[in-house]
């Protein structure tokens, strides 16, 4: 499996609504429930106005559709980080899987990937 490391830096915050975030940005991401407004984006795009936030993640792509009868990407790949002690944010879209880990960790993470037999682009 082939896994995209992303470049830029990536903020995860809470905020009231969404008349403050920029649609066109290039990386965003909003999770609405009944108790909150998550928001995930370029830490550059981020709002003024935020109830909470959390700077310093980076993020790796799983490349490629996944198909919705795959079972275990994302469970496999957290495992793996989480017998290494690191911990993730994941983001699951329609196409793929993201997984977000504090920028510290970023370069061990990718590694610890590559020897899995993870290819890293």
């Amino acid at each position: 499996m082939e896994l995209k490391k992303l470049e830029y830096n990536l903020t995860v915050c809470k905020v009231t609504d969404i008349s403050n975030i920029d649609m066109t940005t290039e990386f965003l991401f909003i999770g609405k429930t009944d108790e909150e407004l998550s928001l995930v984006c370029k830490t550059e795009d981020t709002p003024k106005e935020t109830i909470e936030r959390n700077d310093g993640w980076k993020s790796i792509r799983i490349q490629g559709t996944l198909d919705f009868s795959l079972v275990g990407v994302l469970s496999k790949l957290s495992g793996i980080l989480a017998n290494h002690e690191i911990g993730i944010f994941a983001i699951s879209t329609y196409n793929t899987d993201y997984i977000l880990v504090k920028e510290e960790n970023f370069e061990k993470a990718l590694k610890i990937l590559a020897f899995e037999g993870y290819t890293i682009v």
